[in-house]
């Protein structure tokens, strides 16, 4: 029994074994073919790409002579309209540049022409200063030798710095201004009328010599010498010039008479000696003024001036303004009395329209129903409803108006 069981097992094993070996003969035979199929399938592919590079190179070959050809043909058209384009931009600079060059020229002709006509003004400009330079020398010479040169001079200083602060002369200072004191006539330079009737008296003091040697001094210890006379000659001015007691002669004077020095740097070399010299002055009633400061006091007169004008102008115009309210509140009495009339009046019109339909009229009508009446027409006057506007701007405000708004 167990041999026949494993005859069976036997026999069974080599059918499968065989049917394995069949399986496997058909795989062979398959792979075979697969193989063959695969080698097929390489040359072909290997035949196709050799197909493709052949004609991929054509068409490269041929875009690259289509590119190069249309590439040409548009960089020909390019460059031509590059070359108007360019053209376009370069005409209109060319222009420019000529007209341009030709205002350099122009310019240039101009600059020539007038660069002849500066050398011709400069050297009348030279010749000016040397004619200036021979007045200046003459105008200094005059000055060192004649007392009443130098006096005129100091006179015409002082009377246009007084113009230059905006002072006018028989209104704001007077000259020539003569008053009779202890040592006969005495005659200011100028006197300037001040606000509230007081008068300032000034009077022009030229110290010129001993300054213009200084000058002209080269050795200092001269030089210091000759500003020390010019010192003691700006205090002997100051001095003489305290002893008239101008602010005695004249009424209603201030209390010290100013002595203008016509130039800042004759009193500047003054003072460089004596820093005293304003103080020392001063104690003599006598006040150093130069250009300068005295153009500032002229200016602050003329200011006092103009607001004591101002200040009389508003008394004139709170006069007419008085005057005109007056005329105003009398014109709005005559207002009032003519509206109240024309109140009467209409209300008396209105009452004699009354009068008219309540008694006139009916026996009017009465007529015309008879037939006796006449063929014209009576016309019916009618009653006036306006009455005359009041002036309420001008009538106070109503008492307790103005406590209601401060309250609220």
């Amino acid at each position: 029994m167990q041999l026949d069981g494993v005859r069976e097992e036997r026999d069974a094993a080599r059918s499968r074994i065989d049917a394995a070996q069949d399986e496997l003969a058909a795989l062979k035979a398959e792979k075979a073919t697969f193989d063959q199929r695969l080698k097929d399938f390489h040359e072909q592919k290997d035949a196709q790409l050799n197909q493709f590079r052949e004609a991929a190179d054509k068409l490269l070959d041929k875009a690259q002579k289509d590119f190069l050809e249309k590439a040409g043909a548009r960089f020909s058209e390019a460059d031509q309209k590059s070359e108007a384009h360019l053209k376009g931009l370069v005409d209109p600079i060319q222009k420019l540049l000529a007209e341009q060059k030709a205002k350099i020229d122009a310019v240039e002709k101009d600059r020539v022409s007038a660069y002849s006509g500066l050398k011709a003004v400069v050297d009348e400009v030279k010749a000016g200063q040397g004619q200036v330079r021979d007045e200046t020398r003459n105008l200094v010479n005059a000055l060192r030798s004649s007392p009443k040169a130098r006096g005129r001079w100091g006179e015409k200083t002082l009377e246009n710095v007084l113009q230059q602060a905006g002072l006018s002369e028989h209104i704001d200072y007077l000259t020539e201004v003569s008053v009779d004191g202890d040592e006969g006539k005495l005659r200011p330079d100028a006197v300037v009328n001040l606000p509230g009737g007081r008068k300032l008296v000034i009077d022009a003091k030229c110290s010129l010599n001993a300054y213009l040697d200084a000058t002209d001094e080269v050795d200092d210890e001269a030089r210091e010498r000759f500003l020390s006379q010019h010192l003691a000659s700006m205090k002997n001015h100051a001095q003489q010039l305290g002893s008239k007691s101008y602010w005695a002669q004249f009424d209603d004077s201030a209390d010290y008479v100013v002595m203008f020095v016509p130039g800042e740097h004759f009193l500047t070399a003054a003072l460089e000696q004596d820093s005293g010299l304003w103080d020392w002055a001063f104690e003599k009633k006598v006040l150093l003024a130069t250009p300068t400061n005295l153009v500032a006091i002229a200016r602050t007169v003329a200011s006092v001036w103009n607001q004591e004008r101002l200040k009389e102008n508003a008394k004139d115009i709170e006069a007419l303004g008085k005057e005109l309210h007056g005329r105003i509140a009398t014109m709005a009495d005559h207002v009032l009395k003519m509206g109240n009339h024309l109140s009467r009046a209409n209300d008396s019109y209105n009452r004699m329209v009354g009068s008219l339909e309540s008694q006139v009229f009916t026996q009017a009508r009465r007529f015309e129903e008879l037939g006796s009446g006449s063929a014209k027409e009576i016309a019916e006057p009618g009653v006036v409803e306006a009455s005359p506007r009041p002036l309420t701007k001008l009538s106070p405000p109503p008492k307790g108006a103005n406590d209601g708004e401060d309250a609220a």
